[in-house]
């Protein structure tokens, strides 16, 4: 009877799943669309240009100058082989998101390419290039998350370090693109380099306010009546812990649960249509999570 209950609830959650990612498709597939040509763009007239370097594209730009590389086939094969480590390392669904984004950006990278010669930005100085070019980068970014997709690359890689770890994604991505950017000091020197973190910095900053808020981390605090299910979904398919508090109702008094878990911003829109899906009287609360210290 347990197997058989086991069962029924996956196939649920599946069915939870599919409901999310079809809700307003036609406007999610627009943003998702002008979100990867803002960031093709932000790439091939400021990044290029600047050196500016960070993900997959940063590593592109590096062996475009050592060895004259095609920078969107660099990105085209980064994807795949992140792709291909995602699938092994965060399972199915987690990968699922990131396929449309990883194959398209380099084809849009490509598409857009003739606009480099086209777009004479040589009379602007170099910090405003750089900060435009982040905030496009960002804006974009930004789109394509709130849609719920991604551009693969280093996002994955983000998700792999911080799964194994055992750090928050903000950390991670710390780390990885940190590793990235300090690497293009020995190829592009120092000023480029300095450039390159700043612009990142700009980046995350743009993305988390198109998305929701300007923090890192998003916590969420749910009161419903389908506790189990909620936390079990959770646990499951976001791949990180809650807690359940004993709480009363100021006006009826009446004992309920309510569950806190703390999510990656990137993640605020799965996480929201799940609970709407699961429990659609459910009362939650999303706020800013400055810092998160602590747990796994």
């Amino acid at each position: 009877m347990l197997f058989k209950s086991k069962i029924r609830e996956k196939i649920k959650e599946e069915d939870i799943i599919k409901k999310i990612y079809s809700k307003d498709l036609l406007t999610r597939y627009i943003e998702f669309f002008a979100g990867l040509f803002l960031c093709a763009i932000s790439f091939n007239i400021f990044f290029i240009k600047n050196e500016t370097v960070y993900g997959v594209g940063g590593i592109s730009l590096m062996l475009n100058h050592i060895f004259g590389i095609d920078r969107s086939l660099v990105i085209l094969i980064g994807s795949i082989i992140l792709l291909f480590f995602s699938w092994i390392l965060l399972g199915k669904e987690k990968t699922n998101n990131s396929i449309l984004g990883s194959l398209l950006y380099p084809i849009v990278v490509k598409l857009t390419e003739p606009l480099i010669p086209i777009m004479d930005l040589n009379g602007m100085e170099t910090i405003l290039m750089i900060a435009l070019g982040a905030i496009i980068n960002g804006f974009g970014a930004g789109l394509i998350f709130k849609a719920g997709f991604t551009t693969g690359g280093t996002d994955i890689l983000n998700q792999i370090v911080s799964k194994y770890g055992k750090i928050s994604v903000g950390t991670a991505m710390l780390f990885t693109d940190g590793l990235i950017i300090l690497s293009s000091g020995f190829v592009f020197g120092i000023v480029p380099m300095v450039y390159s973190f700043v612009s990142l910095y700009l980046i995350s900053m743009i993305t988390d306010k198109v998305i929701i808020g300007i923090s890192q981390s998003k916590a969420f605090y749910i009161i419903t009546e389908h506790e189990t299910a909620v936390k079990g979904f959770f646990q499951r398919h976001l791949a990180h812990g809650v807690t359940v508090f004993d709480v009363r109702g100021g006006y009826t008094g009446n004992h309920q649960k309510m569950i806190m878990c703390i999510l990656p911003t990137k993640e605020y829109f799965f996480a929201k249509e799940a609970i709407k899906e699961i429990d659609p009287n459910a009362f939650f609360v999303v706020t800013d999570a400055y810092e998160v210290s602590g747990g796994e």
